[in-house]
């Protein structure tokens, strides 16, 4: 899981840097293991990344360093490769022109390209990131179709052809071709997300500045409009002056719109809309339906209060009380200032982390029947050590309750779901999940309730027809290569989404037997991500007492003069 930002301002003198740092800002709660931007300013590139959060990894001085008028912008966690900070993005290929790429998912066929990068095309391909792959992979096919002679863009587009009919899996990302254009695309099944926005530039009359965001929410934040989401197997190029190019660069029969149904249950945040569906609206149904799910299943119920669990949970919480009939109250306070347990790699790690992110309001659970209410409970470390704390605070019972359904299989593109035995609902029910968490009884969200509370949250809403609106005016202004019709996101109907970590279906066609997951859980599952963090250059620095610097890979494009002069 991944954020990423690219934007192209109109006005050549015009600077990105603060626009992307924002922005970014705005995405950290997609990733916090990484950041970076990099900028093109009259031809030359600048680059900035290393491990960290974007306010630690960007000071006063590498931000007037990163001069230009278009840039790319990444936050990472590490779903493929290492923590490495060689593996942050934007990655940077020299030739041809001089190719960036920032990289939203999963490539499951990574290895398979790796060789054939290093064996038959004679591309170096330097880390285990899968990002890298993709990067050469378009620049290789860049450098093949410029030899025919044709126009740029139309080598452009080519060129994304070739690495969707090469790469399987979950993405989106953007390329930074240097002086040439900006490129925005997605994979076949839409599974990762990016939409496209604009502004009339406030420098020069009658010019657009353009961006593309993992989400809506730092297209509002920037002052952008929201254009639209990219189709599955698009791509669009916005050419350094200004014009909009787009083309769908697979045949429809390899192409279907199953966008990633976790986004909605925890990344993205509730202010977002993606392909056409208000984050916020899906979990206030995704609350309403597990309230007459507990309903159904317990009509007795003794609840006395109904309390979330912060922070992505509260929408659904709120409504489920309303459902309830039960009030609604903060029984845990959070401490902002650390990163979410989820995301953070280690299993120990997550559980010390939890009483240091949450305190209990003692007063609003002493001698109550509480209801937890969480967006969704993957290995069970955080919930257990909640609901002992809880019982701590003085709960008569607790009870569990999750906006998604049980978590049983891993996820392939882009999530950091790698194995089942890590899971707590792994050939558990839930009878026996909630006592390996130590609660009353748990109510997981049924599948089909949780794609119908998004499919329902998209019906042609108001916001759906602004969509339209916005859409019809950017198309009919830019003289699109094609038109679309209703793309508020095609969830006017039903939609189907990429639910594979629940229901074990990979929409690329892998199999749970397939050896690709051996392979997967050896690599990332707890214990060997901490054999690699322990082994990295930057442990072993850490180790002998040395600062941490820029020497664990993390080269930039000019040099970073924090030793030189600044001591």
């Amino acid at each position: 899981m991944c954020g990423i930002l690219g934007i192209l301002l109109a006005d050549e003198n015009a600077h990105v840097n603060q626009m992307l740092f924002d922005g970014l800002t705005v995405l950290q709660h997609r990733g916090q293991d990484a950041a970076g931007i990099v900028t093109s300013e009259h031809g030359r590139l600048h680059l900035r990344k290393d491990n960290g959060l974007v306010k630690d990894v960007f000071q006063t001085h590498h931000m007037i360093d990163l001069r230009g008028n278009f840039g790319l912008g990444h936050v990472r966690y590490p779903t493929a490769g290492s923590s490495s900070c060689a593996e942050a993005q934007p990655l940077y290929t020299n030739y041809p022109h001089g190719v960036c790429v920032a990289h939203n998912g999963n490539l499951t066929n990574a290895q398979e390209l790796a060789d054939h990068c290093r064996n038959e095309i004679g591309r170096h391909i330097n880390t285990d990131s899968d990002s890298e792959v993709l990067l050469n992979i378009f620049a290789d096919s860049l450098i093949k179709e410029k030899n025919k002679g044709n126009d740029m863009v139309e080598n452009i587009f080519s060129a994304v052809e070739n690495v969707m009919s090469s790469c399987k899996g979950g993405y989106a990302g953007m390329y930074l071709i240097n002086g040439i254009a900006l490129v925005g695309f997605r994979d076949p099944h839409g599974i990762r997300p990016i939409v496209m926005g604009t502004r009339k530039s406030p420098t020069i009359d009658g010019k657009t500045d353009y961006i593309f965001a993992s989400e809506s929410v730092a297209i509002d934040t920037l002052g952008f409009d929201l254009a639209r989401d990219l189709d599955p197997a698009e791509a669009i190029v916005i050419t350094m002056d200004g014009q909009v190019h787009t083309r769908t660069c697979l045949p429809a029969d390899k192409i279907s719109l199953t966008p990633c149904i976790f986004e909605h249950v925890y990344f993205a945040r509730p202010d977002s809309i993606m392909d056409g569906v208000s984050v916020y609206e899906s979990r206030l149904k995704m609350g309403e339906k597990l309230a007459y799910q507990i309903i159904e299943k317990y009509p007795d119920h003794d609840i006395d209060v109904v309390i979330p669990i912060p922070d992505t949970s509260r929408t659904s919480a709120v409504q489920a009380a309303y459902i309830l009939g039960r009030p609604y109250r903060e029984g845990f306070i959070k401490n902002r200032y650390i990163a979410r347990t989820f995301i953070m790699p280690g299993q120990e790690t997550r559980r010390k982390s939890v009483r240091l992110k949450l305190n209990t309001i003692k007063s609003e659970f002493a001698g109550r029947n509480v209801l937890l209410v969480d967006d969704s409970v993957v290995r069970g470390t955080t919930a257990t050590e909640i609901i002992q704390m809880a019982r701590d605070a003085g709960a008569r019972k607790v009870y569990m309750t999750s906006a998604a359904p049980p978590i049983r299989y891993p996820n392939i593109y882009g999530i950091d779901i790698p194995t089942r035995h890590e899971l707590v609902a792994y050939e558990r029910n839930e009878a026996e999940i909630a006592e390996k968490l130590g609660c009353d009884w748990i109510v997981y969200q049924r599948l089909n309730d949780l794609e119908d509370s998004v499919n329902e949250a998209g019906e042609c809403s108001d916001q759906c027809e602004l969509l339209i609106l916005n859409q019809l005016v950017f198309i009919f202004s830019l003289v699109f290569l094609s038109v679309h019709s209703n793309q508020c996101g095609q969830n006017c109907s039903s939609t189907a989404y990429e639910t594979s970590c629940f229901s074990g279906t990979y929409v690329t066609g892998e199999s749970i037997d397939d050896e690709y997951f051996t392979k997967l859980h050896d690599l990332r599952n707890d214990k060997a991500k901490l054999q690699q963090l322990e082994s990295t250059g930057a442990a072993q620095a850490a180790k002998a007492g040395m600062p941490p610097g820029s020497h664990n890979g993390c080269e930039n494009l000019q040099n970073d003069r924090r030793g030189a002069d600044r001591g």
